[in-house]
C-alpha cells in the first residue's frame, strides 16, 4: 500500500488524489453522522472566538469542518477555507451555497498547509481535521503555529488508532500518527486546553478525538 503522504511545500499529490475522489469522501462524510457529532461538539465545548476574528479551515476538504463552524458562530468571523484539491475546493464552495448562515463570513483558497499564505502571527484560530495526517505531523504543526497570534488556538480532530482508523487510512490513503507522538508535537508549540474523545456511539468517535490548544 501506498500512502499519499503528499505534501511537501513543492508536491501536492494527495490534492491530485482528493480531485479524483472528491464526490464519493463528500458522500461518506454527509451521511455518516459526522456533521451533527462537530455541532454536538461545539455546543458543548463553544469556540475560543470573538466578533470579527480570523479563523482558518486548513485542509476543509467538501467543508463539513466550514460549515459546522457557521452553525456554531453565532456573530460575524472572517473564515477562510484552504485545500490543496482544487475539487475539494469547488464543492465546498457549493455546500455553502445550498446552506443557511452568513455566507459572506467565508472565503475559499487552494492553498497548502505547508505552505501557508498568511503572515507570522494573523489568525486567531486554526481548525482542522484529515489535513495533517498527510504530512509530516512536526512540520504541519510548525506550519500552522506560525500563523496563530500569541493566545489564539488551535483545534484539531487527530485520527487515533482503531479497525475504522485504518479502514479510512486505506481508503484515503494517509498515514496517521500515533497519540502520544500529537500530543508531543502539540506541546512544543502550544498548551493543551482540552483533550476530547467522541462517545463510541458516535461513527466520528470510532476514528477520531479532538485537541483544542492554546498558542504559547
Amino acid at each position: 500500500m501506498e500512502y499519499a503522504l503528499t505534501a511537501t511545500k513543492n508536491k501536492a499529490r494527495a490534492g491530485s488524489y482528493y480531485d479524483r475522489i472528491a464526490r464519493f469522501y463528500d458522500l461518506t462524510f454527509k451521511f455518516n453522522g459526522y456533521a451533527r457529532s462537530l455541532d454536538q461538539y461545539f455546543a458543548n465545548h463553544p469556540l475560543p472566538v470573538s466578533r470579527g476574528d480570523k479563523i482558518l479551515d486548513a485542509g476543509c476538504g467538501t467543508g463539513l469542518l466550514t460549515l459546522a463552524l457557521l452553525r456554531a458562530i453565532r456573530f460575524p468571523v472572517s473564515i477562510t477555507a484552504l485545500d490543496l484539491s482544487s475539487t475539494s475546493v469547488v464543492a465546498a464552495r457549493k455546500s455553502l451555497y445550498y446552506s443557511p448562515g452568513r455566507k459572506r463570513d467565508v472565503t475559499f483558497t487552494q492553498g497548502n498547509l505547508l505552505c501557508l499564505p498568511f503572515a507570522d502571527e494573523s489568525l486567531d484560530l486554526v481548525v482542522t481535521s484529515g489535513a495533517l495526517e498527510y504530512v509530516n505531523l512536526a512540520d504541519g504543526l510548525n506550519e500552522l503555529a506560525r500563523v496563530i497570534a500569541p493566545g489564539g488556538h488551535l483545534l484539531h480532530f487527530p485520527v487515533h488508532p482503531s479497525v475504522i482508523g485504518v479502514l479510512l487510512e486505506i481508503m484515503f490513503r494517509f498515514k496517521s500518527h500515533p497519540p502520544r507522538f500529537v500530543k508531543d508535537e502539540t506541546e512544543k508549540h502550544f498548551r493543551i486546553v482540552h483533550q476530547y474523545h467522541f462517545p463510541k456511539k458516535e461513527m466520528i468517535g470510532w476514528s477520531k478525538t479532538a485537541i483544542l490548544a492554546q498558542k504559547i
